[in-house]
């Protein structure tokens, strides 16, 4: 009975630790095809890239909303971790500039995974979800780092959400083609402006 029970067990962990291989590798493979700019990449293109058959890709994800649950699992800590660190002293100038900063990070780090929610987010309500925790927690982290803007009228508050937001991020950055210094600098003085007049 010892023995029996001895070689099922190791099987069992070796099909487990190969089940989670292949799951890490197709998440891994999505943010890999997402950081080369493919930004609504297909089941197929991510089991390839990942090493996988199509069938052990939909073993693991049913579809593509588990997939895109499970990438954003992946990486939340890693970009909440971004936002929520760093220094919350200094004069309210000084304030502004370390919350553009560590919005710049995250901006600059996750741009990809960003654009492909947005282009698909119609389709997912996983996409939805996510982008409106990403929008409160965001508003959040601005009431806690710069306190001030809560007293503000609803109306600024609002343009102040909208500069400090990826989408203007991405309209100076892509669109205007400004540099990532030039950007940050156009963001903190538009806050700055907003905020302390």
């Amino acid at each position: 009975m010892t023995t029996s029970n001895s070689k099922i067990e190791p099987e069992s962990d070796g099909r487990r630790q190969r089940t989670e291989r292949s799951r890490t590798a197709i998440i891994e493979a999505s943010l890999s095809l997402l950081e080369e700019g493919i930004l609504v990449p297909t089941a197929q293109q991510i089991s390839d890239r990942a090493g996988v058959g199509i069938r052990t890709f939909f073993r693991h994800f049913e579809d593509m909303n588990t997939l895109f649950e499970a990438v954003d699992d992946s990486i939340r800590s890693h970009y909440e971790t971004l936002i929520l660190t760093g220094d919350r002293n200094g004069s309210l100038e000084e304030r502004i500039d370390h919350a553009v900063d560590r919005h710049a990070a995250v901006y600059e780090q996750v741009a990809n995974v960003i654009l492909s929610a947005a282009a698909q987010r119609w389709r997912y309500d996983v996409l939805r979800k996510n982008y409106a925790r990403s929008q409160r927690g965001l508003r959040k982290d601005l009431d806690n780092l710069l306190p001030e803007i809560k007293d503000l009228p609803q109306s600024t508050r609002e343009a102040i959400d909208a500069i400090a937001s990826f989408e203007l991020w991405n309209r100076l950055r892509e669109h205007q083609g400004q540099s990532k210094r030039s950007t940050i600098s156009i963001v903190s003085s538009l806050l700055k402006t907003l905020i302390t007049h």
